[in-house]
């Protein structure tokens, strides 16, 4: 009997569980999360706190403004999920000190069975919790947000759509700006004449492959104009797959 693949997996420690599943609880992604295609884990930091007061930080030593979140009660809700070493898992911070997410990563962390996102917030967490634990840190791009939550939704949703059973559709996967290194082309749909503009006369032309070379020529002229860097990865021959 073949033995039932596991749905993937996504850990959230938090301090603010109520946000989830948030977004990720609406169309596709909250369809799959409804049909079990993956699964949604919320681990609340502060029920693990140590006084009546359920306090998790504390001011930073050698001074400066904020707060950090302590290391020992990070990581006694980290061990409640009882995760092994040897696994197929992710353990990720979210932090704008970290690798930039591009589909490249996206596409690592989706083939992972498990991943582990742990949403900082005040002034960050402590750099021994994540060097004992190898945590993984990722930026979503340069600036800031108020915590790690927004960010793991991002990070979570991006991996969704490569998820068997989420999308749905997997020539809008392949066509999708990255999926060839390139930006995506534009779009037009009905009315085919609105406010003076009408649809480029190659897409209602049935001629399939006339259309496929204008979208292709649309995606190399946005790419080289909007993104130097995929520009050039591009001509180099490397995409984001």
């Amino acid at each position: 009997m073949k033995k039932k693949k596991m749905p993937w997996s996504v850990n959230i420690l938090t301090l603010f569980p109520k946000m989830f599943p948030g977004p990720l609880g609406c169309s596709l992604a909250g369809k799959a999360l409804q049909n079990k295609a993956w699964k949604l884990s919320i681990i609340d930091i502060r029920k693990f706190a140590e006084d009546k007061n359920y306090r998790v930080d504390d001011a930073p030593f050698g001074g400066g403004s904020g707060m950090i979140m302590r290391p020992d009660i990070l990581d006694s809700a980290l061990k409640s999920l009882k995760l092994t070493k040897k696994s197929n898992h992710a353990l990720i911070y979210p932090t704008p000190r970290g690798k930039v997410l591009d589909q490249s990563k996206v596409k690592q962390l989706a083939k992972k069975k498990e991943i582990t996102i742990i949403c900082g917030r005040y002034e960050g967490i402590d750099e021994r919790f994540i060097k004992i634990n190898n945590i993984e840190e990722i930026s979503i791009g340069d600036y800031l947000l108020s915590g790690g939550e927004p960010a793991s939704m991002i990070i979570i949703d991006a991996c969704l759509r490569l998820q068997p059973g989420v999308l749905g559709n997997k020539e809008s996967l392949e066509e999708e700006t990255f999926e060839a290194g390139l930006l995506e082309y534009p779009h037009y749909t009905r009315p085919q004449k609105w406010k003076g503009l009408k649809v480029p006369k190659v897409l209602v032309s049935g001629h399939h492959e006339r259309i496929q070379g204008w979208r292709y020529k649309k995606s190399l002229q946005i790419t080289k104009k909007r993104r130097s860097d995929l520009w050039k990865q591009f001509k180099e021959g490397r995409s984001l797959k």
